[in-house]
């Protein structure tokens, strides 16, 4: 019972810790997505606060951070955009309407990913190959490090320009220095996660070194904003009174609904699926599909722009110690008291401390072994890797994934398809025999086909699908055919071993069949099941 309470205390000093460290990489990740859709900061970080604290309470699996991502607020600064448009083109223009309009969508798609959720479609992660899981990985760690180098430029008249000269050569090496800490700490000690120990470090030097360097708060400012301070999360009411519940407006947001639904659902169901290697368990893909679209939900109802789990931070909770819901709870909590307290302080963290540990996340994202295996593993999962790897890069996770699991989805039925086979004998009677080996599916039908000979077989035919299974209806449709060909040359057909389903279907095509199905069974696999149906 003591070493009980002892393993209990250290995790959850192991996940308070990681949650703190967490939080303080969360601001500039919340208010640089933030600026990419085209809104304030604050509702970058309400939607990290209120999606962290509802899917690290509710979700299926622990440890793991949720809150604004790239990934969807791409997709959010066109909606944002069009809906400033069409408030200004109302009878009585509206400023500011795409915000609005934002957080309708972001409700609408919660909704579709709670019913996701409901109607168990997190269990389809499972069917995602492990090509596509290491192109994933590797495209969002490409992504990762593309998004930090915009900290390493600065503001002039408006523009942003390389940093140079001293301001560049002190961002690298305070970046240098954060990943030697990450790098070097843990070989001395785990008992303080080596990421927060890295930002404390640096910041303690700019600050009290009087480093001119960029810091979340110039860089809040630079932005546009006017600072990380704010209040609690707030009922957004206008929403029903502003945005119109109409067909047009249904006609608006249901697409960028339908495709922020989706692309959080995958990043999500996809982080897990990495985080359960990692860990070693198993999470809950409906549990958190529900939990992320309740979040979503309360999210939009409350002033955030909506988001999903994001593998860089649970990367850096996982491997900071925090393993359980405490972890994220802790991350959520401690980024609101951020924004109530402590701006000032957050506000001087510098931009290189947080970039280093960004940096730290993409080496330990990226999977280096894929180098080592391209050459080893058949040429269209390499293919794939590279595909998914690139679509991520070029465009999103969504069209990417789909994409991947297409391209392996086909080159698995095109690899099934060379495999159905046909051995041929003649009985004494003079009956000949075709015995199926393989999948019978919409992909082997042609070679299913041409292993028939219908105008040189004998009178009678036996065909035997005991080492073969009738995967579809295109492989259904084809035995019908068959038959058709060898009854209209006035040739006698049987099929035999057929399974229940197959013979249930052909039975609805046509009456027919009932003739030519052999139904006895005389297999000695089948003997066992024979008896226990004898005996029910």
């Amino acid at each position: 019972m003591v070493e009980f309470f002892k393993r209990k205390a250290a995790n959850s000093k192991d996940d308070i810790l990681s949650g703190f460290t967490v939080a303080l990489a969360l601001v500039p990740e919340a208010v640089a997505f933030a600026f990419v859709a085209g809104v304030d900061p604050l509702v970058g970080l309400y939607a990290a606060f209120m999606i962290g604290l509802i899917t690290s309470i509710f979700g299926g699996r622990p440890g793991m951070i949720s809150g604004a991502t790239g990934a969807l607020a791409v997709v959010m600064v066109s909606l944002v955009k069009d809906g400033n448009q069409m408030g200004l083109d109302m009878i009585e223009p509206i400023q500011n309407m795409g915000l609005n309009y934002l957080f309708a969508t972001v409700v609408l798609a919660g909704v579709f990913q709670f019913l996701a959720g409901v109607f168990k479609f997190g269990k389809f992660v499972r069917l995602i190959p492990h090509p596509v899981m290491m192109g994933f990985v590797n495209g969002l760690a490409i992504v990762i490090f593309m998004s930090q180098l915009g900290m390493f430029t600065q503001k002039i008249d408006g523009e942003s320009v390389w940093l140079i000269g001293s301001a560049l050569y002190t961002m690298i090496g305070l970046v240098v220095l954060t990943m030697g800490i990450m790098y070097l700490l843990p070989k001395i000690t785990t008992k303080v996660p080596a990421a927060l120990a890295a930002i404390l470090t640096v910041s303690a030097l700019a600050i009290f070194g009087g480093l001119d360097v960029s810091t979340v708060g110039s860089f809040i400012r630079d932005g546009g904003g006017s600072g990380l301070k704010g209040g609690l999360p707030t009922f957004q009411s206008q929403l029903f009174t502003m945005v119109p519940l109409n067909l047009e407006t249904i006609k608006f947001i249901l697409p960028y609904a339908s495709i922020i639904a989706a692309i959080g659902l995958i990043e999500s169901l996809m982080t897990l699926n990495l985080l359960d290697e990692i860990t070693e368990t198993r999470g809950n893909g409906n549990r958190e599909c529900m939990a992320q679209g309740a979040a979503n939900i309360v999210t939009g109802f409350f002033g955030g722009m909506g988001g999903c789990a994001m593998i860089g931070q649970s990367l850096i909770n996982v491997k900071s110690g925090g393993r359980g819901r405490l972890s994220g709870i802790i991350a959520a909590l401690t980024l609101l008291a951020f924004i109530l307290f402590a701006s000032p302080l957050i506000e001087q963290v510098p931009i290189a401390a947080l970039v280093g540990v960004m940096f730290m996340v993409v080496i330990g994202t990226f999977a280096w072994a894929t180098f080592g295996i391209m050459n080893k593993i058949p040429r269209t999962d390499a293919f794939v890797i590279i595909l998914v790897t690139g679509l991520t890069v070029m465009f999103d996770l969504a069209i990417a994934v789909l994409a991947g699991v297409i391209v392996s989805a086909l080159v698995f039925a095109w690899q099934d398809a060379k495999r159905i086979r046909a051995r041929k004998s003649v009985r004494e009677d003079g009956t000949k025999v075709y015995e199926i080996w393989g999948p019978l599916f919409f992909g082997s039908i042609s070679t299913f086909n041409s292993k028939f000979d219908v105008h040189g077989d004998p009178q009678e035919v036996e065909i035997d699908f005991i080492e073969s299974r009738v995967a579809d209806h295109s492989g259904i449709e084809a035995i019908s055919n068959l038959v058709d060909k060898y009854e209209n040359a006035g040739k006698s057909i049987k099929l035999k071993h057929l399974s229940a389903d197959c013979i249930t279907l052909l039975q609805r095509a046509d009456s027919r069949f009932n003739a030519v199905i052999i139904r006895d069974i005389d297999d000695p696999r089948y003997y066992v099941v024979t008896d226990k149906v004898k005996i029910g």
